[in-house]
Parts: structure tokens; C-alpha cells; sequence
């Protein structure tokens, strides 16, 4: 079993389910509306708990009632939660609206997440003892992730990043981080690269490949995803086809899940069918952690979708 620590957000999910998203100035009732704990932190951390990793999470949450509320979910999934910090004031919150087709629309209020801070990784070189990976995103302030990354990296632990929200990064982060996980919308606005195919993520992926991040991973929704690394290697992963009903923590799915395969030694084509099979399980299903599949079942998937396969 990898050891996995994740560095980053945990929220509560307010989900509006609607027929569609409102115009400016217009309002809409609500199909169904219900709580979920979220944050990209806390849903990789839970990706890759159920796709077999022993994850530690890392995290800040207010003072107030939601933040119990989400160190107590944490908990009774499975996650070690020792790490997760309170803050004075709110803990952070995600309001959520999901249209008919499953997109989404997403507003954040940061609250705690903002407040994690470097003094508050002072004990992080022991929580990375024995550890095989670290994953960082960026809804916790960038000069955290950083100081998380370079940490790690100095301990030799492999750094997954997903630079989402996509900010531009201090030129001296890169060489910290073994594989960067991002989306086309990211990938074009660090890059500058306009991504819309495999050909265009390519052209992405050698920009920070030059940077010095040593593996890249470029997400393309429906359209599967594309790697490659400093060794010249090009792997494209076609997405499974699927019938989406809330695109909301696919990609986080997508990550976590590829990150603990990965991790527990696996090839990095077959890490990458494992990881696109479990965010198309979470596209059928609504909300976010609770449409985050198990190992047994991304692997059932798996086999009924390619039986010879050897998952």
C-alpha cells in the first residue's frame, strides 16, 4: 500500500442541481440541493485512499461547526486527518451548480484554505517519512504549495502537482515537480498554448517538460488525456465513453486515483486507463466524494470493459 500525502483544500459543497444555468440577472429554482465535502485537496486525498493509497491528509479548516463536520468525514472514510489544522473563522465553501448535461459551474469562497500557511508544514519532513508521493493543487496559497514541493523534493519524494486553479508558477517551482496533472483550460493559461486535441496538449506538455517538470499529464475530458515525459515517451489514453451526469471532481479523481496506482508500482499506461476508467465512474454518478469509486469497482469496470485487460 503507497503511503500518499496530499497538501491542499477541503470544503463543503453546497450542489444546486438546475434544468439550466441562470443568465445574468435571472434566477432559477433548483431541481435538488444538497451538502458534500469537497475541495481538491480533500477529493484527491479520497480518490487515492479508494484507490488503495494510505493517504494523509494535510489541511486547514475553520472554527466553526463545517469544519468539524469535514475533519469527522474525513476520518470515517478512512484518511489520516492528524494533519488537518484549525483555523479561526469560516471553513472554506464551494457553491456548486450542475446542469442537465452534468457541467458545472463552480464560485469559492476560500475561508480556512487561504489561511494554510508555511509555519503550518513545520512538522511536514516527518509526516513525509516513508512516504512514496505527495499531491498539491492550488486552492491553498502558492507559496505554500511551493514550500511543500521543495520539501518533498529534497526528500526525495515524487511531487504531483495540478496546477488548478491555473496561476502562473516562480520559474524555480518547476524543477521541484515529477509530474504535473492539469486540464486544457490550465495547460493553455501556463503555457500560453491554446489546447483543444492531442496535438495541441503535446506542444503544451514539451513547454513544461523545457521548464523542467519530468513528466506531464494533460487531461482532454471526452477527448482522454496525454502523456509524456523528459525521456520522449508519448502515451494518448482515450476517454471511456459514458453518459455524464455531474462532471464535478473528475479530475480529481483522475489524480488521486492515478497517483496511488502509480504509486503502488504499476506501469504508467496501465495507471492511465485505471485513472480514466475511475473518473468515468464519476461522471455518472451526482456529487463529488460520494461519486468517487473504490478500487474493486474501477476494476470491475476495467475488466468488463476490456476483459482481457489484466487490472
Amino acid at each position: 500500500m503507497a503511503k500518499i500525502v496530499v497538501v491542499g483544500s477541503i470544503n463543503m459543497d453546497i450542489v444546486n442541481q438546475v434544468q439550466e444555468h441562470p443568465k445574468l440577472g435571472e434566477t432559477v429554482h433548483a431541481v435538488d440541493t444538497q451538502y458534500h465535502t469537497g475541495g481538491k485537496g480533500a477529493n484527491q486525498a479520497v480518490a487515492a485512499h479508494r484507490a488503495g493509497g494510505r493517504v494523509q491528509l494535510v489541511a486547514a479548516v475553520g472554527d466553526d461547526e463545517m469544519g468539524s463536520t469535514l475533519v469527522n468525514h474525513m476520518k470515517n472514510i478512512g484518511l489520516e486527518t492528524d494533519n488537518i489544522i484549525r483555523k479561526a473563522g469560516m471553513s472554506g465553501i464551494a457553491f456548486i451548480t450542475v446542469g442537465k448535461q452534468g457541467e458545472n459551474h463552480i464560485i469559492l469562497s476560500a475561508g480556512a484554505n487561504q489561511a494554510l500557511s508555511t509555519e503550518d508544514l513545520h512538522g511536514l519532513k516527518t509526516t513525509l517519512q516513508d512516504a512514496d508521493a505527495i499531491i498539491l493543487q492550488n486552492e491553498i496559497p502558492l507559496e505554500t504549495s511551493c514550500f511543500a514541493m521543495k520539501v518533498a523534493h529534497q526528500r526525495g519524494v515524487r511531487v504531483f502537482f495540478n496546477p488548478a486553479p491555473a496561476v502562473l508558477l516562480p520559474n524555480e517551482a518547476y524543477a521541484s515537480i515529477d509530474v504535473m496533472i492539469l486540464n486544457e483550460t490550465e495547460a493553455a493559461v501556463i503555457t500560453g498554448v491554446p489546447v483543444k486535441n492531442p496535438d495541441d496538449a503535446k506542444l503544451a506538455a514539451d513547454v513544461l517538460l523545457q521548464r523542467g517538470v519530468r513528466e506531464v499529464i494533460v487531461t482532454l475530458g471526452e477527448k482522454g488525456a496525454l502523456y509524456a515525459d523528459t525521456a520522449q515517451s508519448v502515451i494518448y489514453t482515450p476517454a471511456f465513453p459514458t453518459q455524464a451526469v455531474d462532471t464535478t471532481a473528475a479530475g480529481d479523481t483522475f489524480i488521486g486515483a492515478f497517483v496511488a496506482y502509480r504509486s503502488s508500482g504499476n506501469e504508467t499506461d496501465k495507471a492511465l486507463r485505471f485513472a480514466s476508467a475511475a473518473s468515468a465512474i464519476t461522471v455518472s454518478r451526482h456529487g463529488a466524494q460520494d461519486s468517487i469509486p473504490t478500487k474493486a469497482e474501477i476494476t470491475s469496470y476495467l475488466i468488463a470493459a476490456e476483459p482481457l485487460s489484466t487490472f
